[in-house]
């Protein structure tokens, strides 16, 4: 029987603290009970919420009176609450090995910062980067970056495309995953200097773990055209927020036309069964949770306004990449696919 998959939850993170990181640990243990948090927070906050949960049997609570605020900078944040900050602590604790993974929904750029002090990069990683699972036509895809830093040059686009791949290789259990590069168009010659050169160097590569298909341009994310869509930062997190918003949107004009008149509320009494697997697909909580890859140490983010189901969803991300050796996958792929250094040629005997 496999072991326990240890999990360190920020409890004051997010707009709305342990009422719903709470519940939200609470869902997640009763659909993956081999589990065992490390609650880390106010706990005069956190005990009359975990006293209502009856399907959490092994949670430890531990005190610390210092939360970073969503609208910290990450200096103030690593400032004030370096070793003492709940989000601090429980990135801590995967560095120390008292947790497989680290859970939050406070400050973004907090947790990014953090993150990479304590964790430190995976050798032969520059910047990490944030991947977000995303509902496509064909099923699932990986978005990476989509957050983490602004702007990428050509290497770091090539870091995430090896970091992307290995990611769908255990979520996705797929044995050579495709791979795109988010681009404006699907030729060669379009794009910004990095992106074109960052197309260059994949092709180049021939990899062997993932087969690159060259660019994709914004509809091929929904499409799922590939496994693995790359970019950077700033154009992912833009990508990300539209793609929410017009599921919202979306599911707004449904309850609205359903409702208009009495023909259109019988139809939908005939065709609810269609609209709760569509209501389903479009749920944003479905993927909430943004995995931080190129560190030494697994850490999940969760959007900051999710409810309790959203939370619930971000630790099962977690869960998911524990109990599939994410951080091996990805350091496997690195040095699999890392450029070989010609050696200098020896001098010639006299």
């Amino acid at each position: 029987m496999s072991r326990t998959v240890r999990i360190a939850i920020d409890v004051m993170g997010g707009d709305h603290g342990p009422t719903v990181i709470v519940p939200g640990a609470e869902i997640a243990a009763l659909r993956r009970p081999d589990t065992e948090y490390l609650l880390f927070g106010d706990q005069k906050q956190i005990a009359p919420v975990l006293a209502k949960q009856t399907r959490i049997k092994n949670a430890k609570v531990i005190h610390t009176d210092v939360a970073v605020r969503m609208d910290d900078k990450p200096s103030q944040a690593l400032r004030k609450g370096r070793k003492v900050s709940s989000m601090w602590l429980a990135i801590e604790a995967v560095k120390k090995g008292e947790a497989d993974v680290a859970i939050s929904a406070g400050n973004t750029g907090a947790l990014m910062a953090m993150s990479l002090f304590c964790l430190k990069p995976l050798a032969g990683i520059d910047r990490p980067a944030i991947a977000a699972i995303w509902p496509s036509m064909r099923g699932e895809s990986i978005v990476l970056d989509v957050g983490a830093s602004i702007g990428s040059d050509a290497k770091q686009l090539v870091d995430n495309a090896v970091m992307g791949a290995a990611m769908a290789r255990v979520v996705f259990d797929l044995d050579k995953p495709t791979v795109g590069l988010l681009n404006v168009g699907v030729e060669e010659m379009k794009g910004v200097e990095e992106v074109r050169e960052a197309g260059q160097i994949l092709r180049d590569m021939n990899a062997a773990n993932f087969d690159y298909r060259g660019f994709v341009e914004g509809d091929d994310i929904s499409k799922g055209t590939v496994d693995v869509i790359v970019t950077e930062g700033f154009t992912g997190n833009i990508a990300l927020k539209t793609a929410e918003g017009t599921a919202r949107q979306i599911g707004e004009y449904l309850r609205s036309a359903m409702s208009r008149t009495l023909s259109a509320k019988i139809g939908y009494l005939f065709a609810r069964g269609a609209f709760q697997v569509l209501r389903d697909k479009m749920d944003p909580r479905r993927a909430n949770g943004g995995l931080f890859l190129g560190l030494n140490g697994l850490v999940v983010k969760s959007h900051g306004g999710t409810d309790a189901e959203g939370f619930a969803s971000a630790i099962e991300i977690g869960y998911d990449v524990v109990r599939h050796n994410l951080i091996k996958g990805i350091a496997d792929g690195l040095r699999r696919e890392a450029p070989q250094t010609p050696e200098p040629a020896k001098e010639m005997q006299q």
